[in-house]
C-alpha cells in the first residue's frame, strides 16, 4: 500500500469522491500543514491553525496509479479559487498535494503544468504542490462522513453532487458494488 494526501476542500466531500475508487483501501479525514500540534476541528475552522483539511489515501499501485488518483483530484474540485471551495470558505479549504516521495512530487508538480499549459480552468490553479507535514487525523465523527450522514443538508446538496460527478466520469475506476 501507499498513501497519496489532498486538500481539495472540505474533507467530507474529497474523502467521498476517493473512497469509492477501485485500488483504495482506506480513507482518513484529517488535517495538516499547520502551526499547532494535534488540532481541533473547531481550532482548525477557525482558520487561525494553518491547517488545510485533507484525505489521506491509502491505495494499492497496482490498481490505481497515483496518476490516476491526480486525475480524479483534479477534475473533482476548483483548483483557481484560493482558499475557497464553493460556499467553503478560508485557509482550511485550500487546494493542495502533499506528497510523501520525490516521485510523487515530480508527477504532480507535471500534472499540474500540463493543466496549465493546456489552459484546462478559467483561472490560475492556486493548488499548492508541498512534502507532506504532519497529517493529523480529524475526529472519530468526520470519518466515513458522507456514508453515515446522506441526509444532512450538506451532504445531499454538495457532497453528493460530487459522488455523482465520480460515478459519471470515473465509472471505470469504480469499486464494483458501486459502479
Amino acid at each position: 500500500m501507499e498513501q497519496a494526501t489532498f486538500g481539495g476542500g472540505c474533507f467530507w466531500c474529497t474523502e467521498a469522491v476517493f473512497q469509492n475508487l477501485n485500488g483504495v483501501e482506506k480513507v482518513v479525514s484529517g488535517y495538516t500543514g499547520g502551526r499547532i500540534a494535534n488540532p481541533t476541528y473547531k481550532e482548525v475552522c477557525s482558520g487561525l491553525t494553518g491547517h488545510n483539511e485533507v484525505i489521506q489515501v491509502s491505495y494499492d499501485p497496482t490498481v490505481i496509479s497515483y496518476e490516476d488518483l491526480l486525475e480524479v483530484f483534479w477534475k473533482t474540485h476548483d483548483p483557481t479559487t484560493l482558499n475557497r471551495q464553493g460556499n467553503d470558505a478560508g485557509t482550511q479549504y485550500r487546494s493542495g498535494i502533499y506528497t510523501n516521495s520525490d516521485e510523487q512530487q515530480r508527477l504532480a508538480e507535471a500534472y499540474k503544468q500540463k493543466l496549465a499549459d493546456a489552459n484546462a480552468f478559467d483561472g490560475p490553479i492556486t493548488t499548492e504542490i508541498l512534502p507532506l507535514p504532519t497529517f493529523y487525523p480529524a475526529e472519530a465523527y468526520h470519518q466515513n462522513y458522507y456514508n453515515q450522514n446522506r441526509s444532512q443538508p450538506y451532504c445531499q446538496f454538495v457532497v453528493k453532487s460530487k459522488v455523482d460527478k465520480v460515478k459519471s466520469v470515473f465509472g471505470d475506476k469504480l469499486k464494483s458494488e458501486v459502479a
